[in-house]
């Protein structure tokens, strides 16, 4: 019982303190407020009104700023989310890209007769890629370019002209609307 009685007088304390500092701080506050307002004279008319005047254009320069800001953000929004929309499936199309290699692969090592239907099938999953906005990179004899190809070697060129070109392809590039899904792994003359 004590011992809440010493917590409760502490406490007591502590809130006086408190209380206190808090009425003092606003004495203050109050002092300097009739000291400011008593050295100002009284405004006259034309005064207040220039006054109100710069108010009014300092408000008006603030707003102006805010909705132009406002005009940015909803514009990136918008965009994002075209964007989005545009390569939202990015990740699934990127996963089956592996597929189509597999699927190239064993088009190359199968008899005419396993083919066909392996071929069909290859030709139907392409069609569902290309309508996802996904296209097959031309890179035999293009002009090397890191924007969209990655070197795995370089090899001396046959002839002169293919010097800087892309000699072979190793790897197939795809491209998602306009922006490089997987870049071609290819083999550069020089």
């Amino acid at each position: 019982m004590k011992k809440e009685e010493k917590i409760n007088a502490e406490n007591m304390e502590n809130t006086e303190e408190v209380l206190n500092e808090a009425v003092a701080a606003e004495n203050e506050a109050t002092e300097k407020t009739e000291e400011t307002t008593e050295e100002q004279p009284e405004l006259t008319a034309e005064e207040r009104l220039a006054l109100a005047e710069a108010r009014i254009a300092e408000l008006e320069k603030e707003r102006l700023y805010r909705q132009a800001e406002f005009d940015n953000f909803r514009k990136r929004i918008i965009k994002e989310k075209a964007e989005l929309i545009l390569n939202g499936g990015r990740k699934v199309l990127e996963a089956m890209l592996p597929v189509i290699d597999d699927l190239e692969r064993a088009l190359t090592h199968m008899s005419d007769a396993e083919k066909e239907g392996v071929e069909l099938i290859y030709k139907k999953f392409l069609k569902v890629m290309e309508a996802q906005g996904v296209t097959q990179m031309k890179t035999e004899g293009a002009d090397f370019n890191t924007d969209f190809h990655e070197a795995v070697t370089q090899f001396p060129a046959p002839t002169p002209e293919l010097k800087g070109k892309v000699i072979d392809c190793t790897e197939k590039g795809y491209m998602l609307n306009e922006t490089v899904l997987r870049f071609a792994k290819v083999v550069v003359g020089i």
